[in-house]
């Protein structure tokens, strides 16, 4: 019997850990969808994800915290634009990120834009909400941050 009550614990438990699994986006037009059907700005994450350490310890320290995992799913679309070192990516994927840096212009790691993004004439149109990085004092600090630049708009 205890055997039994441990494994649908243990069970339980890995669908409460999946159901707070965010979902980052690399796809800008599919994360643009949809932003548009549910009327949230787009969180932009520019990151070097297997070299850059500031990167890593923003995802340790913020974004895989359940505080954050929360909000965002409240309150934006998550769109990782990532320049790994040791992962290859695919051509399309390497030209939407590297417009994306441009555009942006982000000569450092990590950064995250907050924007809004529409498109007029199959151009992509995006109203800058506002960038921050990384910030020391885990998701709380960041948090009041984020919302000080989502709430401007």
């Amino acid at each position: 019997m205890k055997k039994i009550l441990i494994t649908l614990m243990l069970v339980i438990g890995s669908y409460a850990v999946e159901a707070q699994e965010l979902v980052w986006n690399n796809n800008l037009n599919k994360a643009m969808e949809i932003s548009k059907k549910t009327k949230k700005p787009l969180l932009l994450f520019f990151t070097g994800s297997d070299w850059c350490g500031w990167c890593i310890r923003l995802q340790t320290e913020v974004f895989k915290k359940p505080e954050f995992a929360a909000w965002a799913k409240e309150n934006v679309v998550l769109v990782e634009v990532d320049f790994p070192r040791r992962t290859a990516l695919s051509a399309e994927l390497t030209a939407q990120n590297n417009e994306l840096q441009q555009f942006f212009a982000v000569q450092g790691y990590p950064t995250v834009w907050f924007v809004n993004a529409s498109k007029v004439d199959g151009k992509t149109n995006f109203d800058k909400l506002g960038s921050t990085g990384y910030l020391a004092g885990g998701p709380a600090a960041w948090l009041d941050v984020a919302n000080g630049i989502i709430k401007k708009k």
